[in-house]
């Protein structure tokens, strides 16, 4: 029975002086605040796994800091990248434009070319249309200045003062002043050396009073308008 109580005695004394070293070692926790059935050594090595995993999370902490600070400059990058592929597409499409434009520009200047020829060939084929009607009525009004002249070439000297011959030779006159106004002149011919552009000879005459290739006689009057000939003068040439 002593035995006994002396081993229970002794078993006590070794769970104090346990319990003594383990507050020794963290004296801020008491055995209350440890969990049931947990010893100092349990709790010593949970500190230490609490310290390693501390330490880790640290490391981690790190480690997350770097991979963001490297993204952040793949970010930047990939930004850079994507706003120089937008700048280049923007300066592609700028181009055709820039093209189509020119393009644009160069047909509008063949069409005002092309309407510019257009105008001055129209001009020149209105122009051309008017001098040749104009032309065709002069050579139908010219053999009614012939008759006017044949006419009165065959009045008598006593008869010029009649008041219808008169007014025939005054119908003759004004008729001569407007061709005249118009650009129709005659041809001058006696006298003048022998023009196959403005003379048309038809026969060859003896003269003293003018010397070879003169013309001598006017059988038709010939006429120019606007300087170019109408009808040739029909002439007799001195041999």
């Amino acid at each position: 029975m002593a035995e006994q109580e002396m081993e229970k005695g002794m078993e006590e004394q070794t769970a104090s002086e346990t319990k003594e070293a383990a507050e020794a070692v963290n004296p801020a926790e008491s055995e209350a605040d440890r969990p049931d059935g947990e010893t100092a050594a349990d709790a010593e090595a949970g500190e230490v796994k609490t310290e390693a995993s501390g330490e880790s999370s640290d490391e981690e902490g790190c480690g997350d800091g770097d991979e963001n600070g490297a993204e952040g400059t793949d970010s930047k990058s990939w930004a850079e990248k994507r706003a120089a592929k937008k700048q280049a597409k923007l300066d592609k499409k700028a181009d055709a434009y820039k093209s189509q434009i020119e393009q644009l520009e160069d047909k509008v200047k063949r069409q005002l070319a092309e309407f510019e020829n257009f105008r001055n060939r129209s001009e020149k084929e209105k122009h051309a249309m008017f001098e040749t009607g104009a032309r065709s009525v002069i050579e139908k009004i010219l053999p009614v200045v012939d008759n006017f002249e044949r006419g009165l070439a065959t009045v008598p000297e006593d008869k010029k003062e009649d008041p219808f011959v008169d007014g025939m030779n005054r119908i003759y006159k004004q008729l001569l002043t407007e061709l005249e106004n118009i650009g129709v002149k005659p041809i001058k011919a006696v006298g003048q050396e022998f023009d196959p552009n403005l003379h048309n000879a038809v026969m060859q005459v003896a003269s003293e009073e003018y010397e070879s290739g003169v013309v001598a006689q006017e059988l038709q009057k010939g006429y120019t308008y606007r300087e170019t000939v109408v009808r040739h003068s029909m002439v007799a040439v001195t041999e």
